[in-house]
């Protein structure tokens, strides 16, 4: 296995499952044909394109509207089963992100919707005479979602209503027990983009990624039961379990290996370096 393996195990996808679902005209995801020719029975709330695609009726015409309409179709389909795991979170939507939002959704339909999600992820490293550490946390056994899995040193997702610098902050507090003052330090590096066809749907996300150098002393403790514990490896145990294990959380692999190529720990003349930095950055 390689780096290259991870970064295509999530970007794989195949369109022609979707239809394209816009709201005010413009596409903000994608919807499986059959979740869309079920939506379409909603003729107060859907429209059907002529190329097959679902819209929000334009009589929508604003945040509130669409939001309260979308949010009454979400609860019908958690009744239905189709939709699971709310968390009374409420993510974006929009044409592009950054963009401003149109509405906003329940986080556990994002996927059905194939509405671009963001997170931020933060790599918390050590420096020691013998190269750079990583600390890297377990999620919890009980956790919903990818439970006894490996993560990102700190990783969340982006809802309404914080910035993400902010919102990194919070996270940095509420899963390794960092403070704020220390999580400030944290530099942004950019972000990472992929597309993945997944059992709840789709997956156009992205990640904004942050690198934080911590005290030689600091120890990350986990505070809100997200995550079970953290150990420091050297970054070539780290590197040798994203690139030949699936112990990594599907996404936390792309954080990791971007952190390796902005490091150098990947040589430039690697026959893979280039493949790889093109490949983190697939935006939808």
């Amino acid at each position: 296995m390689s780096f290259l393996d991870r970064i295509a195990e999530c970007n794989r996808h195949d369109l022609s499952g979707f239809a394209p679902f816009r709201v005010a005209r413009a596409r903000v995801g994608w919807v499986r044909h059959a979740l869309a020719q079920r939506l379409a029975a909603r003729r107060d709330v859907f429209a059907r394109d002529a190329d097959g695609g679902l819209s929000l009726r334009d009589e929508l015409a604003d945040h509130g509207a669409r939001s309260t309409a979308m949010d009454d179709v979400v609860r019908g389909l958690e009744r239905n089963g189709l939709v699971t795991g709310r968390r009374d979170e409420f993510y974006p939507v929009a044409p592009h992100v950054g963009s401003p939002p149109l509405l906003q959704v329940e986080r556990a339909a994002v996927a059905a919707f194939g509405i671009a999600a963001c997170g931020v992820h933060m790599t918390g490293f050590v420096r020691r005479p013998d190269g750079i550490h990583v600390w890297v946390p377990r999620r919890a056994r009980g956790k919903s979602t990818y439970p006894g899995m490996l993560d990102n040193t700190v990783a969340g997702g982006l809802p309404v209503g914080i910035g993400i610098f902010e919102n990194l902050v919070k996270e940095c507090a509420e899963e390794a027990s960092i403070p704020a003052a220390l999580a400030r330090r944290a530099i942004p590096v950019g972000a990472i983009a992929y597309c993945m066809e997944a059992p709840d749907g789709l997956k156009p996300d992205v990640q904004f990624c942050f690198d934080l150098e911590l005290p030689a002393d600091f120890v990350p403790r986990p505070a809100d039961g997200e995550m079970e514990s953290f150990e420091l490896w050297p970054v070539a145990r780290t590197m040798a379990t994203v690139r030949d294990t699936r112990e990594f959380k599907f996404n936390c692999n792309l954080v990791l290996i971007d952190f390796f190529l902005r490091h150098g720990l990947v040589a430039r003349d690697d026959p893979d370096h280039d493949a790889l930095c093109a490949g983190l950055r697939r935006f939808a």
